[in-house]
């Protein structure tokens, strides 16, 4: 009997002891929370990630759809069928410097009048997608051994005859300003055969079908360039941009001079300082950024008007 009731006595449990269960308890209870908090971080983590990528692909997105001067460009060296807006690897032109800033280019007018600057000209929003190809424009101009064979196409129904504008797209292209000052290249408009560069003047609804089945969005108001193409929306050729301070003829001369610069392989540039000429190669369209609008890449002295490559 003393034995079982000694078995059936147990030893009071000490203070210490209980002190010490009630410890673990609240030790499990915290690494529950915790557990839970890091799991809820976890999520968060995995929310932050899938937010950033929305973002990421927001911002491509954004990017895709800006990148022009009064152009949304596919910029690729000649022949390069390239439906994004990645520049070209072909260096540009290393930088004169001057011992003053520039205030613009030659304040003379473009090489010839066109036919169609004093002329209203209508732009419907859209058209048959269908061109006239204008004629042979006979000889190269320039010296350089890059000889870059090109073809004048308007889109039919529209106020603007295919030889006027091939007149005016070859005084551009002939010009002591243009790219032929480089040395490197020389221009022949052809009417068949093979050629570079296909410079087609459209309707918005046209340069939007053109430049979209690319993946690039014009939204009826820009120009691109995609592959061998350079699509002109007539909007610009007609109505300039508010950010070119000048003549009608001149923004014609950018248009022409930024895309035809794309196609023999140049990328995008920006201001080089204020008060200096804006590259031919900046996205004009998009702000000036304190530089003056130009039209040219070069001066008549030979200087290039560049600025820094953008990325």
């Amino acid at each position: 009997m003393g034995r079982q009731a000694s078995r059936r006595r147990r030893p009071a449990p000490s203070a210490g002891g209980g002190r010490r269960r009630r410890t673990r308890a609240r030790s499990r209870r915290r690494s529950g929370g915790q557990g839970a908090v890091r799991g809820m971080a976890i999520g968060i983590s995995v929310f932050a990630a899938l937010g950033g990528g929305v973002a990421v692909a927001h911002w491509q997105e954004t990017r895709a759809d800006s990148a022009a001067d009064g152009a949304v460009d596919a910029a690729a060296p000649l022949r390069a069928d390239s439906g994004g807006a990645s520049p070209s690897s072909t260096p540009s032109p290393s930088l004169k410097s001057s011992p003053s800033p520039k205030t613009g280019p030659s304040a003379s007018p473009s090489p010839s009048a066109s036919p169609d600057a004093d002329k209203v000209i209508a732009v419907p929003a859209t058209g048959p997608g269908t061109f006239t190809t204008a004629g042979t424009g006979g000889s190269a101009v320039g010296s350089g051994s890059k000889v870059v064979r090109y073809k004048v196409m308007v889109e039919d129904g529209i106020d603007i005859g295919a030889s006027d504008a091939a007149a005016e797209i070859a005084a551009i292209l002939a010009d002591e300003r243009g790219w032929t000052r480089d040395g490197v290249h020389s221009f022949r408009r052809v009417s068949s055969g093979t050629y570079d560069l296909a410079v087609k003047i459209a309707t918005p609804g046209t340069v939007d079908r053109i430049c979209g089945a690319a993946g690039l969005r014009t939204r009826g108001e820009v120009n691109c360039r995609v592959g061998e193409n350079v699509v002109v929306n007539l909007k610009r050729w007609v109505k300039g941009s508010p950010e070119f301070d000048g003549p009608i003829g001149d923004y014609r001369a950018l248009i022409i001079n930024h895309e035809v610069g794309h196609g023999i392989g140049r990328g995008h540039e920006t201001c080089p300082g204020p008060g200096m000429p804006a590259p031919a190669m900046m996205q004009q369209i998009k702000g000036l950024k304190g530089c003056v609008a130009n039209a040219w890449p070069y001066d008549r002295n030979g200087d290039y008007l560049g600025g820094p490559a953008v990325p």
